[in-house]
């Protein structure tokens, strides 16, 4: 039996029904994360002198209270006070927070459902490939999140703000604010740290030869250059970099990823066909 005949066929109402089905799955993952955050908090529990941490129901003191504190601390300078300048302001940022939470928490989940719906679709070996990702596309998100959080934030928040210190200028930030700040970068380097991953499927699948990333490194150089240039939020054209420099070390990793690819298939050719 041919590879083409082991495929599952599946209609059209059975493609939306799958897709209802993990799409489902997903949000489930993400509201129970996000609602555990945003309204449990942390704490611990001794029994017979053994510590064990326990979850209790707390609407105001929570994890996302701590991690909204958590984030304050990492991301802003000490002379950035933040201020609430509407009452609802505090509850969207700790939702905001939980929500984010929740996105980083389902994330294999996500990859996981993600794959399960693609795979009906697939051959075996590019099952095997969708599988193999989930944990390097995971390490690569999370490893865009604590760049963005520890290096670029910080560094973007006292850069523009020093601007307001030369001019004497009383320095606050809304709590809406900041964390719709932060979310946005976050979810933007966990995002594009899958470049490596993107390349090296296309090569793997045959679309793009691993050669062609090395013949057109410099159109996407100046097109980082100017999704750097767009996304930053000042016009100085320094904070951008700290976009441009890891995407383009993401870009030499997937294209040193792609040419394993060759490798393997020229050994492959070799074997079959001896000279």
């Amino acid at each position: 039996m041919s590879n083409i005949d082991k495929r599952r066929k599946f209609t059209l109402y059975e493609h939306l029904g799958e897709l209802r089905k993990r799409v489902v799955r997903i949000a489930l993952s993400i509201i129970i994360f996000s609602t555990i955050i945003f309204t449990g908090s942390l704490s611990s529990i001794t029994i017979a002198e053994r510590t064990f941490p326990m979850i209790y129901f707390d609407v105001y003191d929570n994890m996302s209270a701590e991690i909204v504190g958590l984030i304050r601390e990492i991301t802003l300078p000490d002379y950035v006070e933040v201020i609430l300048t509407t009452p609802g302001q505090a509850l969207v940022a700790q939702l905001y927070v939980a929500i984010l939470v929740g996105i980083i928490l389902s994330f294999p989940i996500i990859l996981r459902e993600s794959n399960a719906f693609l795979s009906p679709g697939l051959y075996p070996d590019e099952k095997r490939i969708l599988r193999n990702l989930i944990i390097p596309s995971t390490i690569l998100f999370v490893s865009g999140v604590v760049f963005a959080l520890y290096t670029v934030i910080p560094y973007t928040m006292d850069f523009l703000y020093k601007y307001g210190i030369a001019l004497q200028a009383q320095t606050f930030i809304t709590i809406n604010e900041l964390i719709s700040f932060v979310v946005f970068f976050l979810l933007a380097f966990g995002i594009s740290f899958q470049l490596p991953v993107v390349m090296w499927v296309l090569s793997r699948i045959g679309l793009v030869e691993p050669r062609v990333w090395k013949e057109n490194w410099r159109y996407t150089f100046m097109f980082l250059v100017i999704f750097g240039a767009i996304i930053t939020p000042d016009g100085s054209g320094i904070t951008m970099w700290f976009i441009i420099i890891p995407m383009m070390f993401l870009y030499i990793i997937g294209y040193l990823a792609t040419r394993t690819i060759k490798k393997k298939n020229e050994n492959l050719t070799a074997s079959i066909i001896p000279s």
